[in-house]
């Protein structure tokens, strides 16, 4: 496989991080780069990713949010291809070589994404399917095996994982900032990337857990406040003609949307990725001296 630019960021949630890079160490083949991005922990979540070999660490000094810190680190991707990841998640066998046969498999698909529990329901096996701890692999390695190889074009796609190209940052650029500090930027990301040409993935034979708003719990914020606001920004920048509460519980139709945007238009649609660099605080190399 190619070398893969992890991208993963933290703020709090210590035990979900160590849970997360532990699955990670244990079960992800291919060359990979380390690029943690912080958000201004103060439980010790520092520390541990100094302790790390290879990690590429940028340190802000406060809560910069999901798409800033995301833009972050993924200027400093030096791999092919980067994967974003949330700290809140814990891997099974396979699971990124399987994301990247996904990837291969059409020329036209621009992200993958896995399917998994709690996550928005594209991308969510039924209830009754959710593994026990003890038995994630087990289940995860049943489901490669009676769904291998398939999938289906999604609407969108949930930011807790995604794989795609770097050549998308230059078609589309990065996140939009404005969907601070999180929620919605991951569906302004997946309409831009159609828009543009580029379609979605989802692969049924890769399960991940997530823990679901983990950074959200860890740090005491209110989960549907921000994302009421930010389905606010969402509604004014895509004109959906639904009000944000509407939104945010019933839900829409991002195809609705691509289909009034039929092409790509730079100066409307393309978002640039430097947008964070005036938050970057430090950023520790591990190759350099």
């Amino acid at each position: 496989m190619p070398l893969t630019s992890i991208v993963m960021l933290t703020r709090n949630g210590l035990n979900l991080t160590r849970r997360c890079v532990d699955s990670l160490k244990c079960h992800t083949e291919g060359p990979l780069e380390w690029i943690a991005v912080d958000n201004g922990s103060d439980d010790g979540t520092l520390e541990f990713w100094h302790s790390m070999d290879n990690v590429k660490l940028i340190a802000n000094e406060d809560n910069r949010g999901f798409a800033a810190g995301t833009n972050q680190g993924m200027m400093e991707a030096s791999g092919d291809y980067i994967l974003l990841l949330n700290n809140d998640t814990v891997v099974t066998p396979h699971w990124l070589s399987s994301l990247y046969a996904a990837l291969f498999r059409d020329p036209n698909i621009g992200i993958v994404g896995p399917v998994s529990n709690h996550v928005a329901p594209i991308q969510r096996v039924p209830f009754e399917e959710w593994p026990a701890p003890e038995n994630l692999e087990a289940y995860a390695a049943k489901r490669q095996k009676e769904w291998a190889g398939s999938g289906f074009y999604a609407h969108k796609l949930i930011g807790f994982c995604m794989l795609f190209h770097r050549s998308l940052l230059d078609r589309i650029g990065g996140f939009d900032e404005r969907f601070f500090p999180g929620n919605y930027e991951d569906d302004d990301f997946s309409i831009r990337t159609r828009i543009s040409g580029k379609r979605l993935w989802v692969a049924q034979d890769v399960f991940i857990h997530h823990e679901g708003q983990g950074t959200f719990a860890s740090n005491r914020l209110d989960y549907k406040r921000f994302s009421l606001a930010n389905a606010e920004k969402f509604r004014d920048k895509w004109s959906t003609g639904l009000s944000a509460p509407e939104m945010d519980c019933l839900g829409y139709n991002p195809s609705d949307i691509v289909a009034r945007e039929p092409f790509f238009i730079p100066e409307k649609h393309f978002v640039p990725l430097g947008g964070s660099t005036a938050f970057k605080t430090k950023i520790t190399d591990p190759t350099e001296s």
